[in-house]
């Protein structure tokens, strides 16, 4: 049976970097590199003509940033997904990259094995984030779950009632999204088919208005479902 690939684009405005991400991505198996971009400009362009599985993309480039590439690769090609690149881990490059849609965020000391990981893991429906990344998001969510009020649209659920109508299936699977699991690794801690995994998920998505895993992840944190209340 032969192995799927994933094709990759590339987008970095540093030459050196770029030539060199390119040349680690070639070496690593299962992956194709469709193309290189400079800024993001031409990342919106590429991603038009190649249609990649995943573009990794650097955050401070001329032109077009990373963050506002992202946004416009999201919303026109949702089937693409975002991993950021960038040297930047503070939380002003961090969260309005995942904001505008981004699955993953690695910072340049990355090896090949998280990049390829993280590679895998936005491809099967995970948050391909670095560790140091996925501690910043959490701290961040305990602080805003912290200091949360109940918004006027939305407000707070009874003492022992799931918010938005949730129902308790599609709690645990949003319990498990925030602890970062995959649909396949959720399907086999539940004990249910991937297919059921995905209908629990479009179901909650729908209820909650959350966009992708990573807003589901902070709802989830928000409103206090994560694995330690289940």
């Amino acid at each position: 049976m032969t192995e799927a690939v994933t094709r990759v684009l590339v987008a970095d405005d540093q030459t050196v970097v770029r030539e060199g991400i390119v040349m680690l991505l070639g070496l690593l198996p299962g992956i194709e590199v469709v193309g290189a971009a400079g800024d993001g400009e031409e990342a919106v362009t590429l991603v038009e003509r190649h249609h990649p599985d995943v573009v990794l993309m650097d955050l401070r480039m001329p032109r077009c940033d990373g963050v506002e590439a992202t946004r416009r690769i999201r919303a026109a090609h949702p089937e693409t997904e975002v991993v950021i690149l960038t040297t930047y881990a503070d939380d002003d490059s961090l969260f309005p990259a995942l904001q505008a849609g981004a699955r993953g965020y690695l910072t340049k000391d990355a090896g090949a094995d998280e990049i390829a990981r993280a590679i895998a893991d936005v491809r099967s429906g995970a948050a391909g984030l670095s560790p140091q990344v996925q501690l910043r998001l959490l701290e961040r969510l305990s602080e805003q779950q912290g200091r949360s009020v109940p918004t006027v649209e939305r407000p707070a659920a009874r003492p022992g009632e799931l918010p938005d109508g949730l129902t308790a299936r599609e709690a645990e699977v949003l319990a498990l999204i925030a602890e970062g699991l995959s649909n396949a690794e959720i399907a086999q801690r539940l004990f249910v088919s991937q297919a059921t995994v995905k209908t629990h998920i479009n179901n909650l998505f729908a209820k909650t208005a959350v966009r992708d895993r990573a807003q589901a992840v902070a709802y989830a944190f928000r409103h206090g479902i994560t694995g330690t209340q289940q």
